[in-house]
């Protein structure tokens, strides 16, 4: 915001550093999630709580108890009824879905810190509205879609078929760099209902782990 001089021979760099912030925005998150499962620092209850309320704040002025209960219950009603993430009404439409997941979560105290951020960058610490735009808006809302596609969309879309059991969610197939790319493994979402104190960066090895499992059953 400070240093970096937007013009048009720089927007391609500009460009490219929105999209690596986009792709850190969401890793942001889903530290602060693995806060919630107390996998961040196994044992450390405190230290989870202030690590991830610190981040859930600095992502989207979120609130740690309120995201933390939020996100329990879509472990307990997983694509039904029940499952603040989930959309009964429209489990297919994308759009209507997305709607629904950002009027449930992006509040008032939302609102209010990123007017705050904004009003700080543009009119205490003179930084141009393309700048604030470009390197901290796109990142953000894209931040959230990107999440929303590969994290909660896909995984419990109803549209792709049955589910094996009662989570109600799938997994991709992606390769490890691939999901690191999408959502920072999280479209292991399968693996992440069944073992959700596995932290975001073991799932490809849990993963494999009961890919082999099968296979020795299956032989």
């Amino acid at each position: 915001m400070f240093v970096f001089d937007l013009t048009w021979a720089s927007l391609p760099l500009a460009l490219l550093m929105a999209a690596v912030q986009c792709w850190l925005s969401v890793g942001l998150f889903i530290i602060s999630h693995d806060a919630m499962h107390g996998s961040l620092v196994p044992g450390g209850r405190r230290i989870n709580t202030a690590v991830g309320a610190s981040l859930l704040f600095l992502y989207a002025g979120f609130v740690w108890r309120r995201m933390r209960e939020a996100h329990f219950a879509h472990h307990r009603h997983a694509g039904r009824a029940g499952d603040p993430d989930f959309d009964e009404q429209h489990p297919t439409r994308f759009w209507r879905w997305y709607a629904t997941f950002i009027r449930r979560y992006f509040g008032w105290n939302s609102i209010l810190f990123v007017s705050t951020v904004v009003t700080l960058y543009w009119l205490v610490l003179d930084v141009p509205m393309t700048k604030i735009v470009l390197l901290y808006g796109a990142p953000a809302i894209l931040s959230s879609l990107q999440l929303f596609y590969f994290g909660t969309y896909r995984p419990h879309n109803h549209r792709r078929g049955a589910f094996a059991d009662q989570h109600n969610a799938r997994s991709e197939g992606f390769g490890t760099l691939r999901s690191l790319a999408t959502c920072f493994h999280f479209g292991y979402h399968h693996e992440h209902h069944l073992a959700p104190h596995v932290p975001w960066w073991q799932l490809p090895a849990w993963r494999r782990s009961q890919v082999s499992k099968a296979d020795m059953v299956t032989a």
